[in-house]
């Protein structure tokens, strides 16, 4: 069985492939082609994975390659992960609306919508070869905004798309921790079984709302404990106090609407945004990891650590700043993939949290919205599960900012300033419909291309 990644030259892919060249992998995959646009970056990532297949005992076969078509070949599965204008673009992202004094983030927000703007055409490009030359393929989305890249691909390959993030299993997977700590088994620190817990939102914008066990919601038993509750990270960012208002375990992410202010301020004041600090460390590595007889899999072990461990840095309370605690760190894209194809493959029913279409799942949503719930995963494919009602300022921001998402989509496609505008000026990070237009301004200026395509 082969697996095509898409970005194959990206910092990740190294993930990937031990997780799917592990023996003990749920799932067999024999060959994995890498393609990327960037022959050098591909190269240093090609010796990556060369010295790490030396320690599998039976690694998958590598092929790396430019062309698209011969990537896509014969594949089973699809993983796109890609960057379209690498990180310098996601600079201009941040520091564009950081100017304009709102939320320069790579996917929430202003920074989130310019993104999308240039991904999505070239992403629907991407589904469109696939569905000529791999028609049978799964493809699994990694490519950010996962939720509105995920939505637009759904319009040529429909279900056979499915985005991925790792931060909601995450989030599952403390809480699930965090109870057994109070007694409760919820299968050793795993995500529950179908329906046993409540997950709703969109990526990168959604909450854990109740996890049952033996029928009883210990949701409300682990908010009111300070000591287990300051043991999850989302609760430590956004305060016990507000967790416990809220009534549910929030998102990472959502720090950047709930405290958008702070945030703000915050990465403003930062010597370097994310993307500027990725910038330079990805610099370093493509230059050491490439240097004449570098040992390239020591330098990626290195420079991943430092990677993950100053993941969202901005938005730890003060005196956290340091390293993430470790087992904030374990799991990933690649964890949340591997489980999928395993699923599909062999048939082995797995609870998942992801990427998917809506239908009357959150009624105030339109049916082809992509939204993020508890689904199973099995050789049917996909299922969502219902969620309990979404109601009040969960239903609002929901609403808003799949507004501003689908109009940010529509503009792409059809090459339209008006929709992008609107998408700008209506997202709830963006607080004046002014501002709005002249981010649509600096951003079709710093990106010429995107200028020529929005009429």
């Amino acid at each position: 069985m082969k697996l095509t990644i898409v970005g194959g030259g990206g910092f990740r892919v190294p993930q990937v492939f031990e997780a799917v060249g592990d023996p003990a992998a749920p799932v067999r995959i024999d060959e994995v082609a890498l393609y990327d646009v960037d022959a050098d970056r591909l190269g240093v990532m090609a010796r990556v994975v060369g010295q790490m297949a030396d320690s599998l005992g039976r690694p998958p076969r590598l092929t790396v390659t430019t062309d698209l078509d011969e990537a896509l070949r014969g594949a089973a599965f699809v993983f796109a992960a890609v960057r379209v204008g690498g990180t310098s673009s996601r600079i201009v992202d941040e520091r564009t609306a950081l100017e304009l004094g709102v939320l320069g983030q790579e996917t929430i927000g202003p920074g989130g919508l310019a993104y999308a703007l240039r991904t999505v055409p070239f992403m629907v490009g991407l589904a469109r070869r696939i569905a000529a030359v791999a028609p049978d393929a799964w493809v699994i989305n990694f490519t950010n905004p996962a939720g509105m890249v995920t939505e637009a691909m759904r319009g040529v390959l429909g279900d056979r798309v499915v985005g991925i993030c790792d931060t909601p299993i995450g989030l599952m997977r403390r809480a699930a921790r965090s109870i057994a700590r109070l007694g409760g088994d919820t299968g050793g620190g795993t995500a529950p079984g179908p329906g046993s817990f409540d997950y709703v939102g969109l990526n990168h914008l959604g909450w854990l709302r109740s996890v049952l066990v033996d029928g009883v919601d210990r949701l409300p038993d682990l908010l009111a404990d300070d000591a287990v509750l300051g043991g999850i990270e989302e609760a430590r960012l956004m305060g016990l106090d507000w967790v416990r208002a809220l009534g549910a375990l929030p998102n990472e992410y959502l720090y950047y609407y709930y405290f958008t202010r702070e945030a703000t301020q915050r990465i403003a004041a930062s010597d370097a945004t994310r993307g500027e600090f990725l910038r330079d460390q990805q610099a370093s590595f493509y230059r050491d990891a490439g240097a004449e007889g570098a040992d390239a899999l020591a330098v990626w072990h290195r420079y991943h650590h430092e990677r993950e461990a100053t993941y969202m840095a901005e938005s730890r309370p003060e005196g956290e700043e340091g390293e993430r605690q470790a087992e904030d760190v374990q799991g990933g894209y690649h964890t949340v993939a591997l489980d999928l194809m395993a699923a599909i493959t062999t048939d082995r029913a797995a609870t998942m949290i992801l990427n998917v279409r809506n239908g009357d799942l959150v009624p105030q949503l339109p049916a082809d919205a992509v939204v993020e719930v508890g689904c199973v995963a099995d050789a049917r494919g996909v299922h969502p599960w219902l969620v309990a009602p979404v109601e009040g300022h969960m239903a609002g921001l929901m609403m808003q900012t799949k507004a501003a998402e689908q109009l940010a989509i529509a503009a792409a496609l059809e090459g339209s300033a008006e929709l992008a505008w609107k998408a700008f000026g209506l997202h709830p990070l963006v607080d004046s419909v002014a501002v709005g237009r002249t981010l649509l301004e600096r951003y079709t200026q710093a990106f010429p291309e995107l200028g020529r395509t929005l009429a």
